[in-house]
């Protein structure tokens, strides 16, 4: 999806109701299944007995394997690359990646490949925003995840990456760009930094924060320094998983609204037995992405589904996800960000 935007929605996916969208992502899982089989070696082997015809609906989907990252790992090291996950050959991707582990993820040709522009609009990004992209554009995905996206919606990037403060204070305030996007701990120096030089970064006024935890009180600081900030959740393998949008009264609201193109499931820890309704469990993704389909992968990070739907402009229709520590659940929003999600 490369962003087609209708009027406060990023697509019209955003406007289904929640029967038509589970609908739609199970009428999938057969044909995703069967293509991954066919495709890449290593569902070939572990779905040797799976009838991808059968995949239809959760509880079928609850009795495939999990795929674990320390299983990616081994099997990457085996046969290299991508381990045989991979269902096209490796010459008709536009980047391989790596991340610590060390773990490899691939980037396919099409725009926004990790579907982050779904979070960058919800953030508040629009067609000609000038973005200040801190995130790295060496050996991890996160730099070009979030520079896809941008160019998906329309937006110019300037590929700042880690590191040179100095320069960077300088960079913002020549270029003046509109949005930051990295993790909320880089901002905070940035902005401090400034202030310790009686300069204000005054251009930025929304930004896009993730990677590590974005605790209230930074939020609420860098919202009386003049910028709405917004988190959002995802893995260097995956890509976008969730991410926070503002609500009709202009708060953050309550969770994280789930990314449109994978399923998510939330399983007891260590294994893939789904957890009732409400209970915390470890997030399992399956990705719809035909490049390199990841079916029924585990994150580590533990969370749980909100009752009802996101009260928000954009996603009136999403279902939420929310998670942390177990014992604030209802308050600490998708606070354990391992440093491998955005490729650390």
């Amino acid at each position: 999806m490369t962003g087609t935007v209708f009027g406060p929605f990023y697509d019209a996916l955003e406007t289904r109701e929640p029967p038509q969208r589970e609908a739609a992502l199970m009428a999938v899982l057969p044909d995703l299944v069967a293509a991954a089989k066919a495709k890449a070696p290593a569902y070939r082997e572990s779905f040797a007995k799976v009838r991808p015809e059968d995949i239809t609906d959760r509880r079928a989907l609850a009795d495939l394997p999990v795929i674990r990252k320390s299983d990616l790992i081994e099997m990457q090291r085996r046969n290299p690359p991508l381990g045989g996950f991979s269902a096209v050959p490796v010459g008709s991707l536009a980047r391989i990646f790596a991340s610590p582990g060390p773990i490899y993820e691939p980037q396919g040709k099409r725009p926004d490949y990790f579907r982050m522009a779904r979070a960058l609009f919800a953030a508040g990004f629009r067609s000609g925003d000038l973005i200040y992209n801190t995130f790295s554009y060496h050996l991890t995905p996160a730099g070009a995840m979030v520079d896809s996206a941008a160019q998906a919606l329309g937006c110019p990037v300037i590929p700042a990456g880690t590191g040179q403060t100095e320069l960077q204070l300088r960079t913002i305030t020549d270029l003046k760009p509109d949005a930051y996007v990295g993790t909320p701990s880089f901002l905070k120096i940035l902005l401090d930094r400034a202030a310790e030089q009686n300069s204000v970064l005054g251009s930025i006024k929304k930004a896009l924060v993730g990677a590590e935890a974005f605790p209230a009180v930074l939020r609420s600081e860098f919202r009386h320094r003049g910028i709405t900030a917004l988190q959002c959740y995802g893995t260097a393998d995956l890509g976008l998983i969730a991410y926070e949008s503002i609500g009709p009264d202009g708060e953050v609201c309550p969770g994280m609204v789930l990314d449109e193109g994978i399923i998510v499931e939330l399983v007891q820890p260590g294994t893939g037995d789904p957890v009732p309704p409400g209970e915390v469990g470890e997030v399992v993704v399956t990705t719809l992405t035909p490049e390199y389909p990841l079916i029924r992968f585990a994150t580590g990070d533990l969370s749980a589904f909100l009752p009802g739907e996101s009260p928000d402009e954009l996603n009136d229709e999403t279902p939420l996800i929310t998670g942390g520590i177990l014992d604030s659940i209802s308050t600490l929003k998708l606070v354990v960000f391992l440093e491998e999600q955005f490729g650390g």
